[in-house]
């Protein structure tokens, strides 16, 4: 099992979707919240919002992920770790051309470092009061 303790800060990157369920609103329809995590120190370096009719991250949202965690860190991961389920073609070409190696990873294995992330946003947007925005 993987665990945060085995990572140097900014050393590997996890990218992976916050909410459960899609997040609404009125003016721009659902969507969903891809963010970015520091696999040593689990602080969230940066997130994009994606319809949820386009089911990932297009090329442009998947460069301004990392280029905000760039911005943050002021250097970029050697590694960039995605939930093996998760679509995110565009976000690995993205990281690649980076120079970022992208490995999948059973989502189990990521829940160390993201449950807690995603138990509080789910306290602050519970799925049964879907909140307009």
């Amino acid at each position: 099992m993987l665990h945060p303790n085995q990572f140097q800060v900014n050393d590997t990157w996890i990218a992976f979707k916050l909410n459960e369920a899609p997040i609404a609103t009125d003016r721009d329809g659902d969507f969903d919240l891809i963010a970015l995590m520091d696999a040593a120190s689990c602080f969230i370096l940066s997130s994009v919002t994606v319809s949820v009719n386009a089911l990932q991250p297009t090329e442009l949202e998947s460069r301004e992920l990392l280029e905000k965690g760039r911005a943050h860190k002021q250097e970029l991961p050697a590694t960039l770790f995605v939930p093996r389920h998760q679509a995110a073609d565009a976000l690995q070409l993205a990281a690649e051309s980076l120079g970022i190696a992208v490995v999948r990873v059973p989502e189990d294995q990521l829940m160390p470092f993201i449950g807690e992330a995603r138990t509080s946003f789910k306290e602050c947007f519970p799925s049964s009061k879907r909140p307009k925005m």
